[in-house]
């Protein structure tokens, strides 16, 4: 099953799933703009084309993160993203 969701105005749109390799997942693209993301499962995130800035929770320093590169968030937390280009991303539910 499927299910198509939309986030800041149609900017963040993603598609979630479940199948047996990669578990509860969802796969999406943002467009260029600033959000603020809210967890409550812990994820695992993986970006799959063009990149963006990214500021976790206990970080004070924002990383960068490109095409291939994956960042984990703990359940209950909320991180900033900063995009310039259009970004994919595949997020797994841990």
């Amino acid at each position: 099953m499927l299910t198509v969701n939309e986030y800041f105005n149609g900017k963040v749109k993603s598609i979630r799933f479940k199948n047996a390799n990669t578990g509860d997942s969802s796969i999406g693209v943002m467009m260029p703009g600033e959000y603020i993301f809210s967890t409550n499962k812990s994820e695992e995130i993986m970006i799959i084309s063009g990149s963006f800035k990214v500021l976790l929770p206990s970080a004070k320093d924002w990383q960068i993160l490109e095409a291939g590169q994956i960042f984990h968030v703990q359940g209950k937390n909320e991180f900033s993203v900063e995009v310039v280009e259009p970004t994919a991303y595949l997020c797994r539910y841990l």
